[in-house]
């Protein structure tokens, strides 16, 4: 994946299923992380879902707690992922397989975005998914965090500029 040249952003979409828990936590890590390196004139970041129950909503509250809890504020609402996406990011990281695969169907007629799993930038190498913490405790959101921040810091060093 090439990083963008010049005065030009390299667009970066976090994608998870309700575009609530995972992908805006990613979203929150990610942007914290370029901030930190005076990077933001080269990134720009978003995050959605490819389901649309929650369109709107802010993100969980127990991502915003461990992002919190890590000094990351996250910010927005869920938006589900639009066809103009696709052409409009040039990275787009699913959580999960099964958000992968919607993302290869709609990608199927052509797409600009490289689309790939984020956990394949992730260090550990313990699986290639961000298991959903939605239906779990409070441990399984600090879980998706460590990982989430991993993958993120191996994203960045592929994408920052030289």
């Amino acid at each position: 994946m090439p990083a963008s040249a010049g005065p030009r952003q390299t667009s970066v979409l976090f994608v998870c299923l309700g575009n609530i828990c995972r992908s805006p936590l990613a979203e929150g890590v990610f942007r914290s992380m370029v901030s930190t390196g005076e990077l933001d004139d080269h990134f720009a970041i978003d995050s959605a879902g490819t389901g649309g129950w929650h369109v709107g909503s802010a993100p969980d509250p127990r991502s915003t707690q461990v992002a919190a809890a890590h000094g990351i504020a996250l910010t927005g609402s869920a938006r589900r992922i639009e066809q103009a996406d696709l052409d409009r990011f040039d990275v787009i990281l699913a959580m999960d397989r099964e958000n992968l695969r919607h993302l290869e169907r709609m990608a199927a007629t052509g797409a600009h975005a490289h689309i790939h799993l984020l956990r394949e930038f992730d260090s550990q190498g313990e699986g290639d998914e961000v298991p959903d913490p939605y239906y779990g405790g409070a441990d399984g959101f600090e879980d998706v965090y460590q990982m989430v921040h991993r993958s993120c810091a191996a994203l960045l060093e592929e994408l920052s500029p030289d």
